[in-house]
């Protein structure tokens, strides 16, 4: 029997077992993960931003965890030679409209106890010389990394301590036990004193699977990204974000340089119908179902009616896109850009409609359940390793080091 049991090999499940490995080496840790690979899904598909928690509420969770995590990660990728650059980023206002929000932004970022710069419009053209703008912010502490090295060194770590991955293995049901949970999985039983459910679009699924009711439900959002074409890389120095449309619970099209060199534009955010789907055309009638006819997307659904149509339009229409992006930088013609990679986000949504903004972390009898964790979790993957194993100290009989 193990001591701890993994669900998920994405950057939040290996975190969890890294710590958990490092804090009690004496440990028989598992981690069960369905596919062929680890991390292939959000840890695999994201932006490789190293978030600053700028755009986070002050004293939640994500504003905490993002601001140590950053620090955390940048001093990982150090310690590990894992390439990296903290490039900074620009938040810039296009329109007068957006002042007030640009400066609540700021006031935000302080908040948060940021490092947060007002930029005139000179020293933006010396960051960006092709942005144009009214006003912007910068944010120093901004990033840039590839996630999937960073959690190959988590897996690495978990391995030399002792620990297993189980690759192939799909956890089927869940039986909670007086002493122990059962995961029945497509490569047998794995039985273990403790599970910690790091599922990512799954989440909610496998809370339900351990019999734990929640008033949430995953809503698969798919981002779609385009990419610049090298000859026009240069308009894009390092990292360009819009004001965040307190009206619509995205961020907007926004540029990324990568740190292989590509430049991604985007994301648009439109519902994916399915919950792996990352093409247009992929279709899951179970995921398709589970979503349309959830109370809380038919309320969000009908609030942010507008704003869902235009980012349809987007995810169809280049020309939209290109009006869009043309707003930060008008030298970019649609023929610079071409369809890049897409990413699915496992948001958690409650049936009231709401979005569920902060990190969601249940704790029962035998088990913690990571409900919602999207973006900044990994930049605060370390971080969000460190809080789960800490809220599992006080269960009954921890295994001593």
């Amino acid at each position: 029997m193990y001591d701890y049991s993994i669900i998920g090999g994405g950057i939040v499940g290996l975190s969890v077992g890294m710590e958990l490995s490092r804090r009690y080496p004496n440990a028989k840790i598992v981690i069960v993960e369905k596919e062929s690979e680890l991390s292939l899904h959000q840890t695999g598909r994201n932006s490789g931003v190293i978030h600053s928690g700028i755009y986070y509420k002050p004293g939640s969770l994500k504003a905490k965890l993002a601001r140590t995590g950053n620090q955390q990660i940048v001093e990982f990728c150090k310690e590990h030679g894992i390439e990296h650059d903290i490039c900074g980023k620009v938040i810039v206002a296009t329109n007068k409209d957006e002042l007030t929000l640009l400066a609540n932004l700021y006031d935000r970022g302080v908040q948060n106890q940021l490092d947060v710069e007002k930029v005139s419009m000179d020293e933006l053209n010396e960051i960006e010389p092709h942005v144009r703008g009214v006003a912007a912010i910068r944010v120093p502490s901004t990033g840039i990394v590839n996630y999937r090295q960073v959690a190959e060194v988590f897996a690495d770590k978990i391995q030399q301590n002792g620990g297993e991955i189980s690759l192939n293995t799909e956890v089927q049901d869940i039986n909670t036990e007086k002493k122990s949970v059962e995961l029945k999985t497509t490569r047998g039983v794995f039985k273990s004193r403790f599970l910690i459910n790091c599922s990512g679009l799954f989440s909610d699924r496998i809370t339900e699977m351990a019999n734990i009711k929640t008033d949430m439900k995953i809503v698969p959002f798919r981002g779609e990204y385009f990419e610049l074409k090298p000859e026009k890389h240069h308009l894009v120095k390092n990292l360009i974000y819009p004001v965040p449309n307190p009206d619509f619970p995205f961020l907007g099209v926004h540029f990324t340089r990568m740190m292989d060199g590509r430049v991604l534009i985007g994301p648009n955010a439109v519902l994916s119908f399915k919950r792996e789907g990352y093409n247009k055309t992929d279709f899951q009638i179970k995921d398709f179902m589970e979503a349309t006819t959830y109370p809380g997307f038919l309320k969000l659904a009908g609030r942010n009616l507008s704003e869902g149509l235009k980012e349809m339009y987007r995810s169809y229409s280049k020309k939209a896109l290109i009006k869009d992006v043309q707003r930060f930088i008008p030298e970019i013609e649609a023929e610079d850009i071409v369809p890049g990679k897409s990413g699915v986000r496992a948001q958690a949504l409650d049936s009231n409609g709401s979005l569920i903004d902060d990190f969601m972390i249940i704790k029962d009898k035998r088990a913690v359940h990571v409900c919602n964790a999207p973006s900044p979790a990994a930049t605060a993957s370390i971080e969000i390793g460190k809080e789960i194993v800490n809220r599992m100290e006080n269960y009954d009989s921890p295994v001593s080091n």
